[in-house]
């Protein structure tokens, strides 16, 4: 992947001083005002959404090499990062139409690669939601919206973050056993595609090839996967794509991503960081909603810091830099 001097500075920015990326990821829009609902009758106001971004910003950045933001809820944000803190911004609306089974990306309206680097973001990211077993048609017409995106980024000569959710078409429930049968294929499928240099990507954002809690020693329940079985897909994962590659927290505790990434590790993925969102901030929703501002500060100053702090342990040891993949 050949750098530009502009884009590897912000890069630079994104990373910690060993070149692990170490993101804290609160770019959640519908998801976040789902886990608020679960603790208020009334529908969050975009005050409270802004504030609790803020808030997270403002006592977690200090210990992330960069934070995640969108530009609907997350500017306010922007303004409390740590100054040695990057910044990446999301350009795709949340969520996608539930009534069709194509999932098409849109970005958001009033925004663009050049807009975004005048907010003073090192770097784009956008989502796409990838089955590489749809029609030619839909995948064509996914393919041609994110080389847009990347001739943008090019351009502007911003890092293009692009975030791979893979799904199937024909199967509702992705916590399913039904589809974790197929998610390592479909996971690596999609890596391999957006690889190609025709889509000017830098880093790629994806999930880890398997469903953890359907492999044997993590979940308690049916197993899917065998640990040997496991440790192949991401094996594998690590052959599919030459470019930088960082996993997302899909949600899940603290301690099983911890655990998930020395796994990856041992198991040969040479993977470049994170972007952690929930597994590290989840727990501040309750404390504000419940008991506000300063609750919300303590959760994040005690449980907050002791997540991010000991993700950032486990990536000391098993995380590599990206600049080994450039």
């Amino acid at each position: 992947m050949a750098l530009t001097e502009q884009k590897r500075k912000y890069l630079e920015k994104l990373s910690d001083e060993n070149g692990i990326i170490s993101a804290l990821a609160f770019d959640q829009r519908g998801a976040l005002k789902r886990l608020m609902a679960q603790y208020q009758t009334e529908e969050p106001t975009v005050a409270q959404m802004e504030e609790l971004k803020v808030l997270v910003a403002d006592e977690l950045t200090k210990y992330a090499s960069s934070m995640l933001l969108d530009p609907e809820y997350g500017l306010p944000a922007t303004k409390a990062l740590d100054t040695n803190a990057g910044l990446l911004l999301a350009y795709e609306k949340t969520g996608y139409d539930t009534t069709s089974t194509k999932r098409l990306p849109d970005c958001l309206d009033i925004w663009s690669a050049k807009r975004i680097k005048e907010q003073g973001a090192d770097a784009v990211k956008f989502l796409l939601y990838y089955d590489v077993d749809s029609s030619d048609e839909l995948n064509q017409e996914k393919q041609a919206y994110i080389e847009r995106i990347g001739s943008e980024c090019a351009a502007e000569e911003i890092p293009f973050f692009l975030e791979i959710l893979a799904y199937d078409e024909t199967i509702a429930d992705a916590g399913s056993v039904e589809y974790a049968k197929v998610k390592p294929r479909k996971v690596i499928e999609a890596m391999k595609v957006f690889s190609d240099p025709r889509f000017n990507i830098d880093v790629l954002k994806v999930e880890v090839p398997v469903n953890v809690k359907y492999v044997e020693g993590f979940g308690d329940g049916e197993i899917v996967h065998s640990r040997e079985e496991a440790a192949a897909f991401f094996k594998e994962q690590e052959e599919a794509t030459n470019l930088p590659y960082i996993y997302l927290s899909a949600g899940v505790s603290a301690k099983l991503f911890q655990e998930t990434l020395v796994f990856a590790h041992e198991a040969g993925a040479n993977f470049n960081g994170v972007l952690c969102g929930r597994a590290t901030w989840a727990g501040s929703v309750e404390a504000y909603i419940k008991n506000g501002e300063e609750a919300a500060r303590e959760w994040l100053r005690t449980e907050g810091r002791r997540n991010i702090e000991e993700l950032n342990q486990v990536l000391d040891q098993v995380a590599t830099s990206w600049k080994e993949r450039i």
